[in-house]
């Protein structure tokens, strides 16, 4: 039992400790001045891509079931988050930015966890495809409800309507927040870089803590096993509601931070649609399903790639791209890849464990 708490505790340091060292060594490219600008501003992104992938990894990895809802928990952690920040900077400007960050946090996570028991409750009744068509059919729905929404708020109070900026009656039209497709404009940039790796790390304290737990115990048995897991008394529903909604959480954090490095906030399909539900999935599949690490890892460098093949071969980059896509799923989860990396790993376990003997011997 120690040796396995030692080894579990071992990898959690690894894997925030491989944050750490990403974190450090861009920093240190900053600094130098050896980074792009392009790359520059793709460091926030990457941080919302890695949260996006482990938080995903609970629900299709550790839970065992399939969404494809979660750029919808993301749009709403966004928006949510946007319209808050917006309203503080207007209605109450001498708010510490740090503070009216924290708490637009804490707003799009509640309300993002919130929907995800809500689609929870009748939703994780389903299983396989059927839980995959309603989850993505819940994500076009909240990207279509925003694109047609119109928000504003007066000394009159607020002002509401689902056809017209016309429809809200605002004699300013600056104080209209939520102007339909065009999204929220003016949301303070409050995210940066190092707040994107603090939520990142305390993404992975959280999920790793709760895959470890007694809870994520429970929550696997379940994704084994449904029928013996409720034959030994674990509440099923209560389990499944309980991973959904703190996955759906982590994801609205995403959108916070997402939203927060954007001066205009808007619904589109790249950014919230069906597409990026897929993507997310992607990474969680291509960095192993229940491997934190590698869905955090995959997310990185598949966001990278397509930037860094830009450079070199700017006309063919996007079919490199899924070349190297397709190679890489080969040798995770092909069969004979498998079996020739178990034998790779052994060697070389056996070979330091040999060297390691040797030395203690001298």
């Amino acid at each position: 039992m120690g040796a396995n708490m030692s080894k579990t505790l071992r990898s959690n340091i690894i894997t925030i400790g491989l944050v750490v060292v990403a974190y450090i060594g861009a920093q240190i490219l900053i600094a130098t001045g050896s980074i792009s600008s392009l790359m520059k501003g793709l460091l926030v992104p990457l941080c919302v891509y890695a949260i996006l992938a482990v938080s995903l990894n609970l629900t299709v990895g550790i839970l065992g079931e399939l969404s494809l809802g979660h750029a919808g928990f993301m749009c709403i952690g966004a928006f949510s988050s946007a319209f808050f920040s917006k309203c503080m900077k207007m209605f109450v400007p001498g708010m510490p930015g740090a503070l009216r960050f924290l708490l637009a946090i804490v707003i799009g996570a509640a309300l993002a966890g919130l929907f995800g028991i809500l689609i929870g409750i009748p939703v994780l009744r389903l299983k396989g495809d059927y839980l995959a068509i309603v989850t993505l059919a819940f994500g076009e729905i909240i990207k279509n409800i925003i694109n047609i929404l119109y928000l504003g708020i007066d000394e009159e109070g607020v002002h509401f309507s689902l056809k017209s900026s016309l429809d809200l009656n605002m004699a300013d039209s600056d104080k209209i927040i939520i102007n339909g497709a065009m999204g929220i404009t003016g949301t303070p940039k409050d995210s940066n870089f190092t707040i994107g790796v603090i939520l990142l790390i305390l993404t992975l304290i959280i999920v790793l803590n709760l895959i470890h737990s007694r809870d994520g115990r429970a929550i696997m048995s379940i994704r084994d096993n449904t029928i013996a897991a409720e034959s030994v008394g674990i509440p099923v529903t209560r389990y499944k509601l309980m991973a959904f909604s703190i996955s759906a959480a982590l994801a609205g954090v995403a959108g916070v931070l997402y939203a927060h490095n954007l001066s205009t906030l808007t619904a589109l399909p790249k950014n919230f649609g069906y597409n990026m539900s897929i993507m997310i999935l992607v990474f969680v599949v291509l960095g192993g399903m229940g491997n934190i690490r590698g869905s955090m890892i995959s997310a990185v460098i598949l966001t990278l790639l397509p930037e860094l093949l830009r450079g070199v071969v700017s006309d063919y980059r996007m079919l490199i791209y899924a070349i190297i896509l397709i190679v890489m799923m080969l040798f995770n989860w092909a069969p004979k890849c498998v079996e020739w990396r178990k034998k790779a790993t052994a060697s070389v376990r056996a070979r330091f464990h040999k060297e390691s003997a040797a030395k203690e011997v001298e």
